[in-house]
């Protein structure tokens, strides 16, 4: 069965963030919105790591084809960004919904790739894995032939998977997901005060201009030396 998300965002009622599901890419925020804004403010600012840069935050799964849409652009959107802004992705965990099994198993993947510093490269094949070739991504076994399979080693690719940082980071990912309240994917919050998703952006393809702005305006706000 396809995951849920690929037609609806279903929120845990144990985190209080909302007791019904809501349709994917078409969620309303829950702090007000400005009228004609591209973005929302954050009501509870989060902290954020201190860096010269910019940080934005981006929250996705590799289930959700709204994700899997931004990840070239916002690629690109990084790249141009190099010097300015620091991009750090979250993978989305609900905890207590139905999904949460496998979101905890393609968080578990993404923090592997992480620490074996492989994102870059193989993030995109994460994606057409899941969405295209409808590869089962969740468990050790088949996410190490997968990363096997993409020129892996494969003692490095299970050590890394079954290492404490790599648990760990996987249950502060399910934390930052309540704490920021997030209800659509993909999010992007910038700098722990402004947030955009395609909703509130026009859709996928607009998230990279709305994103600059809010870069912008970010680095109006507290210029960096």
């Amino acid at each position: 069965m396809k995951s849920l998300l690929r037609s609806t965002v279903l929120l845990a009622v144990a985190t209080g963030i909302a007791a019904s599901p809501v349709q994917a890419g078409a969620a309303t925020t829950h702090q007000p919105s400005r009228e004609g804004s591209q973005s929302v403010r954050v009501d509870q600012l989060k902290p954020v790591r201190e860096s010269a840069r910019t940080e934005a935050v981006e929250f996705f799964w590799y289930d959700c084809g709204h994700s899997q849409q931004l990840e070239q652009p916002l690629q690109a959107w990084a790249e141009k960004h190099r010097s300015d802004v620091n991009l750090r992705r979250v993978p989305a965990i609900w905890p207590g919904s139905p999904e949460e099994r496998t979101q905890r198993g393609h968080a578990r993947l993404y923090y592997t790739l992480e620490r074996l510093g492989l994102v870059e490269r193989l993030q995109t094949s994460a994606f057409r894995a899941v969405h295209t070739d409808d590869k089962d991504l969740t468990t050790e076994d088949t996410t190490t032939d997968w990363a096997v399979r993409q020129g892996v080693d494969e003692r490095t690719f299970r050590d890394a998977y079954r290492s404490d940082d790599v648990r760990r980071a996987v249950d502060d990912a399910a934390a930052m997901f309540v704490q920021n309240k997030i209800n659509e994917l993909p999010t992007v919050i910038v700098q722990g005060e402004e947030r955009t998703t395609p909703t509130r952006a026009g859709g996928v393809s607009a998230m990279p201009d709305a994103l600059d702005r809010l870069v912008e305006q970010d680095q109006q706000r507290h210029p960096r030396g």
